[in-house]
């Protein structure tokens, strides 16, 4: 057993955007953070990080973030109280961005299912976008990426203890499900709020033990 702490992955899902408001489903459109949105990022930033809080920068080894502006306006107002040579380094990467939700992009659910009745994104995916199996693809190959970052610290002390992701809610959901080993149909479970921390490690101190321990800490329900 390594006598270095058990790693963790941090999980952020973006900020209120006007879409996520009405339930939208906001896939490739570009939508930026409402005022409230942002507003309730800032708040979060002291509570947050720090040296002395839940995520300590300088723990940070890889940073995962969604090329759409509502993660990346997220990830930096996050970080906008540390000062501009501590800021974690991240990476901008399409493997984390939102679910493609092909001709139903821009519609909520009740409007897909007028056309659609039973329609269900976890089971059926979206035509022209992408399909379960697509995202779990997707997302399997990210969580393999992580473990191996997570086992180069636990077993050999390469890099840092923690990783964090800033993306979006379906994506992050369905991260979620696989970490723990369920189907992506399970991810249904799983609500992600804006703005929320999730925190994703590993059971008795074992790596072969993915485990879920916090779920939407610091998230405004009534976003």
């Amino acid at each position: 057993m390594s006598h270095r702490p058990v790693p963790r992955l941090f999980l952020i899902r973006h900020g209120q955007t006007e879409w996520s408001q009405n339930g939208r489903h906001t896939g490739r459109s570009d939508i930026p953070l409402t005022r409230k949105g942002e507003e309730i990022i800032l708040s979060h930033n002291k509570q947050i990080i720090g040296d002395d809080k839940l995520i300590k920068p300088t723990n940070l080894t890889h940073v995962l973030v969604s090329p759409r502006q509502r993660a990346q306006k997220t990830f930096h107002l996050l970080f906008s109280s540390l000062p501009a040579d501590c800021m974690p380094a991240y990476t901008t990467t399409e493997d984390v961005r939102e679910w493609d939700y092909g001709e139903y992009e821009g519609l909520t659910t009740p409007q897909i299912t007028e056309t659609r009745p039973g329609w269900d994104i976890w089971n059926d995916g979206c035509p022209g976008g992408e399909s379960p199996e697509d995202i779990t693809r997707r997302i399997d190959r990210v969580i393999a990426q992580i473990h191996e970052w997570h086992r180069e610290w636990y077993e050999e002390g390469k890099g840092r203890r923690d990783c964090m992701i800033v993306a979006h809610a379906h994506i992050l959901r369905s991260l979620v499900s696989r970490w723990v080993e369920f189907p992506i149909k399970l991810g249904t479970h799983f609500n992600i709020e804006p703005a929320g921390v999730t925190i994703l490690t590993y059971n008795h101190s074992s790596l072969a033990e993915p485990a879920l321990i916090a779920l939407n800490l610091f998230a405004n329900h009534d976003v």
